[in-house]
């Protein structure tokens, strides 16, 4: 426009707001005292709505899933016909929103970053999401440009990768969002359809002054934001009554009051700002790139943004500024299902605002007779001709010479009326509610209704209020129906957020999923199942009838290794190295974790690509350990029986086994290092190079550990036992692979503990090594119960002996031998403070060690309580008798060469020579064979003189 021509539409639209701008300041003359900062406040918000008004590109200020804001954009769309539609949305997400079609509403459209490039990494995974209902504007404005022919949608707002680089510049420490709501909904398992990602807010319209706030619903008398604006915003626009002119001029006034009361933040405001400098940059390159005429464009954004005094605001914005380029990261972009819930939990909404939202939409819908929107194909609706564009109505856009007219005071100044329709539906309320409190176990009755109708009215009178609205009525139901308990599972306020509408759930269509869920799908396709459909299915596979289904089964051990707990989950069934079950049971709730399938296809195109990524990005993290590295080799051969994988995953435990200095993790590595050896050596030929050098080096690795470990006071008596269980059970193989013994035995003798625990755990180590006889442990053990200053740390070296099971199993009679002195011989004083210790420790020590002790309890104790008084500990009994006499082993000698048949067969059996000398053998030469004998010579007398 020429400088006349603005300068005339100033004058246009100052004139329209004229008695508007006269109420505004006698009101801030009276309020304040005069005119103030009051007055340009006032006079500031609707000199912000003239200039949205005057521009030539109409704005259309919208508010995040409102069925007001859905109502006036459907009405508007079909008498405007707008040839480029401007979208408050990431760019980026564009080429997704045809695939809304194949949906069933709510979904979001994601963006998602695995890997991370000049942001920071801590950050990864990256996701933003817009979730999209069909009562709202957005929706209405995307279902009209796809299916109207000659219509370009373009998204305006700044891409997902410049959510997070503004981040990084105005929050560099930390979150992504504002604290949460109190008012939102508790965290439930549909509340986290959207996960952490960072939601961009389609139209957000809330008051950022917290005083403010605060005021607005102390006054009008109700609990939350929600409440709020239902009551004194979307009840007033979804009337007949409020056309596009009063609609406008509303929203824009709610925009520019909470932006000019908006505190002063400046990294918040800064986002604001560059975000309409971006939205306005774009859509005059696009004009420029396509010579489209503003008069056929529609731009709609959030009434926060709506309301902006930015240069580069309008059309004839100056273009100053600049677009940083995207950082390196690798953005993928898909469809996920969402909530009402979700969207609540996400924005800080109130619980069941937005399912109230949707019934509100559908009652508007009804009343007024507007035709919304609806994408062709769209789930829950019938296919049809794409209707032909029809020709633009007279009031396209408003102009400098016929501006709209004030409607802000009139609408300001109407009372709201109860009419028909709400009566009627109160009335059906009522009745609903205590039709589902019976079917609940309420003793709800018929007066009951006619109670909650009545006090509906009178909540809504008493918060000065003509009509109810749903959460009078929630108030009203809770009161008449729940008195004082709740009989069933859902109380009285769910049962009227599932009368309302509930929480409806969106379903992503197959031909929308990623290439990776659409093949999991089709993998269990054999199953015959709803895979689809939320809630828990059970599946059979029957392996051995039907081999194909060992397909369908590797499948759900990835997902259930992928997916979060509760996704597939096996009743009958398990899967171990070296075996497979021949039948199983799983229950599989896909639909319901949709979400994580499809997030699972940013990452690769198959699950085995994916697991395999995975398992490389864990053993290659900073921070890994060989506990977790051997975790991976393992699962490597169970979930994707790749040995090539494994023998890599496997060199890298090595790698990482080398540079540890601690024996912290010793127990998990001898757990998965057993595992290994006992499949390979049963699976494989031979043992594959990786395990042999990591035998080789653990066992170089923990010898040279083991004096600092047992002296450490951080190192703890398990982890010590698992050194030694290492080094005792390895070295076998370690010596045959070119080990040298000497290096144990000198770790052993110059480990020094102090502690009492780990004395008891190198004695054990003594004995396996021959360094330490039975009966030397056995007379120090009487030592230690015989000093009266050792006696209360007695129970201490017991632990260690437990311990040392591990590594010495062979010590489990000795240990039986000393629990059972401890139990004669110590005080109460000290044995029954450790009897919980004793019981922990055996807990803790998994399947190994109880089994052991039980069984070689089992084996020295009597089995009857009858024979307990007689019974005598065996390392009680006397000892054995001495050999026998000379004579007698002469009369052996005898006996042996009269029945040479007999001596022959027992010869045979041992697998001795039989030959006997020609010449009679001395007396004294049976006596010597005896002598050397001596337990064979017994056997035979015994068996001769049978």
């Amino acid at each position: 426009m020429s400088g006349a021509e603005t300068a005339r539409a100033a004058e246009t639209g100052r004139g329209t707001f004229e008695a508007l701008r006269g109420q505004l300041h006698e009101a801030a003359t009276a309020f304040a005292g005069g005119p103030d900062a009051l007055e340009g406040i006032l006079l500031g918000i609707v000199d912000d709505v003239d200039r949205a008004l005057r521009e030539p590109l109409e704005i259309f200020p919208v508010c995040h899933h409102s069925p007001a804001s859905a109502l006036a954009m459907a009405r508007r769309l079909r008498e405007k016909q707008p040839k480029v539609v401007y979208l408050e949305l990431c760019e980026d997400m564009a080429p997704l929103l045809t695939e809304l079609r194949n949906c069933r509403l709510p979904v979001a459209v994601q963006a998602f970053a695995g890997e991370v490039k000049g942001l920071p990494a801590e950050w990864a995974p990256l996701s933003v999401v817009a979730p999209i209902t069909e009562a709202s504007a957005e929706y209405q404005a995307i279902a009209y440009a796809l299916d109207t022919p000659g219509v370009e949608l373009v998204l305006v707002d700044r891409s997902s990768d410049h959510v997070f680089q503004w981040q990084v510049r105005e929050t560099p420490a930390g979150g992504a969002g504002e604290p949460a709501d109190p008012d939102a909904p508790p965290a439930t398992e549909e509340a986290a359809l959207h996960g952490d990602a960072v939601g961009v807010e389609i139209g957000d319209l809330r008051p950022r002054f917290a005083e403010l706030e605060e005021h607005l619903l102390r006054h009008g008398r109700v609990r939350h934001w929600s409440e709020w604006w239902h009551q004194y915003v979307e009840v007033p626009l979804g009337e007949a009554a409020a056309d596009h002119d009063t609609y406008r001029q509303v929203m824009l006034l709610i925009g520019s009051l909470f932006r000019r009361l908006a505190p002063g933040d400046p990294g918040r405001v800064r986002v604001d700002e560059d975000r309409e400098r971006y939205m306005w940059t774009r859509m005059r390159e696009h004009l420029a790139a396509t010579g489209a005429d503003p008069a056929d464009c529609l731009y709609v954004c959030g009434a926060f943004h709506a309301a902006s005094r930015v240069a580069e605001f309008g059309v004839a914005g100056a273009d100053t500024f600049t677009i940083s380029p995207p950082s390196g990261s690798t953005w993928q972009h898909g469809l996920i299902p969402s909530s009402h819930a979700a969207i609540e939990a996400q924005f800080g909404l109130a619980a069941g605002s937005v399912s109230i939202a949707a019934s509100e939409w559908a009652k508007n819908v009804r009343r007024t007779k507007v035709k919304p929107y609806r994408l062709a194909g769209q789930a829950g609706t019938k296919k049809k001709a794409v209707a032909k564009r029809a020709p633009a109505a007279a009031s396209a856009a408003p102009s400098a010479e016929g501006a709209a007219p004030d409607r802000l005071s009139g609408f300001l100044r109407r009372p709201p009326v109860l009419d028909a329709v709400d009566e009627a539906e109160l009335l059906g309320w009522s009745v609903e509610i205590v039709r589902a409190a019976r079917r609940n176990g309420y003793l709800a009755s018929t007066a009951d209704a006619i109670a909650v109708f009545e006090t509906s009215i009178l909540l809504a009178g008493m918060r000065d209020r003509a009509r109810p609205t749903p959460y009078d009525f929630q108030d009203a139901a809770v009161t008449c129906i729940e008195k004082d308990r709740v009989p069933g599972r859902r109380d009285v306020r769910r049962l009227v957020e599932s009368m309302m509408g509930g929480d409806r759930i969106g379903q992503v269509g197959y031909d929308s999923l990623p290439p990776l869920a659409r093949d999991v799908h089709d993998r269990l396709a054999p199953l015959g199942m709803k895979l689809q459909q939320r809630g828990v299915q059970r599946a059979l596979l029957d392996i051995a009838g039907q081999p194909e289904l060992e397909r369908c089964s590797d499948v759900l051990w990835m997902l259930r290794y992928l997916l979060p707990q509760g996704a597939a989950r096996p009743i009958m069934g398990e899967r171990t190295l070296g075996e497979r079950s021949l039948q199983e049971s799983w229950d599989l709730a896909l639909g319901t974790h949709q979400r994580a399938l499809i997030e699972l296809g940013y990452e690769g195109v198959s699950i085995e690509q994916v697991l395999e990524q995975r398992l490389r990005r864990t053993a290659h993290a900073p921070r890994a350990t060989t506990a977790a590295v051997l975790g991976t080799v393992e699962d490597a051969v169970l979930y994707l029986g790749s040995h090539r994988l494994a023998d890599e995953l496997g060199t890298r435990a090595l790698e990482v086994l080398a540079t540890e200095r601690s024996v912290d993790g010793a127990p998990e590595v001898l757990r998965r290092v057993r595992r290994l050896l006992a499949y390979y050596r049963t699976a494989a030929p031979e043992l594959p190079r990786w395990v042999e050098s990591f035998v080789r080096t653990g066992y170089a690795h923990y010898c040279t550990l083991l004096p600092t470990a047992f002296a450490d006071e951080e190192a703890t008596v398990p982890q010590v036992a698992a050194t030694l269980g290492f080094l005792f059970g390895m070295e076998g193989l370690a010596l045959s692979l070119g080990c040298d013994r000497t290096q144990l035995e000198l770790a052993v003798a110059q480990s020094h503990p102090e502690e009492a625990a780990k004395v008891a755990l190198l004695w054990a180590g003594q004995v396996h090594l021959g360094r330490l006889s039975r009966e030397e442990l056995r007379r120090r053990c009487d030592e230690l119960l015989g000093n009266p200053l050792v006696v209360p740390s007695y129970p201490r070296y017991l632990s260690g002996f437990l311990h040392a099971l591990e590594p010495v199993p062979q010590l489990a009679e000795f240990v039986v031998e000393s629990v059972s002195n401890a139990f004669g011989r110590l005080p109460d004083a000290v044995l029954l403070p450790w009897l919980p210790t004793l019981i922990t420790s055996l807990r803790a020590g998994g399947p190994g060690p109880l089994p052991l002790l039980i069984r070689e309890a089992g084996r020295i104790f009597p089995g009857r309580l009858a024979e307990l008084d007689a019974w005598i500990p065996p390392w009680r009994e006397a000892p054995a008798a001495p050999s026998p006499a000379p004579a007698a082993r002469a009369a052996g000698s005898v006996l042996l060469r009269t029945h040479r048949a007999s001596t022959d067969a027992v010869a045979r059996l041992l697998g001795c020579e039989r030959n006997w000398p020609p010449a009679e053998v001395p007396a004294g030469g049976a006596a010597v064979l005896t002598d050397r004998h001596p337990a064979t010579g017994r056997a035979l007398e015994a068996l001769l003189s049978g």
